[in-house]
């Protein structure tokens, strides 16, 4: 069955007064169960855990923790038993996270229990960023979340305590800023260990790479624009364009793509490497993980300026590929032969001075201003 039909039967099943009685929740996890085992061999495998889920936006690495959770034998797979008893203790965990939600005990959590909640695990955030959380739980719109609400949204993910549902929320709520990624520190170790991290930051990279592709003829218009000015063609774009055309022809509008795309990965890789390195000295002896505004401000600068200067070169090629008339270079490895010959090794850092005085106090702002949107 498909996935959209999948989660509109388990929508349809659930309780929505109560918890119901043990009863009522196994046989809905028998038709779950039925509902995830698609090839009906009587266990349900990673692979078919994500078709079944799709739509769900869990990870991965989300994935492989239900399984390993669930996964008494250890032979890989969910079998029914192993299945059921997952989805009750999970449950039952949820259930004690919900309670400590639930600061008055009237059997609803609204935006200021979320707010409270969060505080007591070290995460300061206003009550709008908390209301937006909540309203992404609630369906009934009453604006506050009741058990089901909570029960079903956190039913296959595999958050076992509140720092991870605080972690979560978090992440979800943090905004792609597009050519800089953001690199936040609110990874788990286990994410970490298990590569998790570097999935997401490589799938950054090739959403990056795909959407740099697509823009790249603009890209090159606005770089001829702004070193030629009109001198070599009239000013609007649609000259812009005839003149690349008539000059190197269709392929024209993608010089310096190539490049520009390539630098994508270790620029992230870089990037995301040193904050870690440099979260982690300023963590020292400090008994708390959570870096307050200026301490992001200064670790994303530093690592935005270990980054840029890494790749800098890179970016010089980028340039110089993009203004090449046709036949300059015979590709990346023959310009850099003929600035290193012509120019010297210094060519590779021309501009590098007034790069850095814009690029280190935006990756620095970039991270210091996604803390702010949760704290007023």
């Amino acid at each position: 069955m498909a996935p959209a039909r999948t989660w509109h039967l388990w929508a349809h099943c659930q309780d929505r007064t109560s918890s119901g009685p043990d009863q009522e929740r196994e046989k809905f996890w028998e038709k779950l169960f039925d509902q995830l085992d698609i090839n009906k061999d009587g266990y349900i495998d990673i692979h078919e855990l994500r078709k079944g889920l799709t739509g769900r936006g869990l990870s991965r690495a989300s994935l492989e923790r239900i399984v390993k959770a669930g996964d008494a034998n250890e032979d890989g797979v969910l079998d029914f038993e192993e299945f059921t008893q997952y989805l009750r203790t999970h449950e039952q965990q949820l259930k004690v996270m919900f309670r400590s939600l639930d600061k008055n005990n009237d059997g609803e959590i609204d935006a200021t229990e979320i707010q409270q909640s969060l505080h007591a695990v070290g995460l300061d955030i206003s009550l709008r960023a908390a209301t937006r959380i909540l309203q992404s739980i609630d369906k009934d719109g009453t604006m506050t979340i009741d058990w089901n609400e909570w029960r079903d949204y956190f039913l296959f993910n595999p958050i076992t305590n509140m720092e991870e549902v605080a972690r979560y929320w978090k992440r979800s709520m943090m905004l792609d800023l597009g050519e800089q990624m953001t690199v936040p520190d609110e990874f788990s170790e286990e994410e970490k260990k298990s590569g998790y991290v570097w999935r997401q930051l490589m799938a950054g990279a090739l959403a990056g790479s795909i959407s740099r592709s697509g823009t790249a003829p603009l890209d090159r218009l606005k770089v001829f624009r702004q070193v030629h000015g009109s001198s070599l063609f009239s000013g609007n774009v649609l000259g812009g364009f005839q003149y690349m055309m008539k000059e190197g022809g269709v392929q024209s509008f993608w010089r310096g793509n190539g490049i520009n795309v390539l630098k994508i990965a270790p620029e992230t890789a870089i990037k995301f490497t040193a904050y870690e390195k440099i979260k982690h000295i300023m963590y020292g002896r400090k008994d708390t993980k959570n870096l307050r505004v200026h301490e992001r401000f200064l670790a994303g600068s530093l690592a935005g300026a270990t980054a840029q200067t890494a790749i800098y070169p890179l970016e010089v090629l980028k340039t110089r590929l993009t203004l090449r008339k046709t036949g300059q270079f015979l590709g990346m490895s023959d310009c850099a032969k003929q600035i290193l010959q012509k120019e010297g090794i210094a060519a590779f850092y021309k501009g590098y001075v007034p790069n850095m005085m814009s690029i280190v106090p935006y990756a620095g702002i970039d991270l210091a201003v996604y803390e702010v949107r949760w704290t007023s």
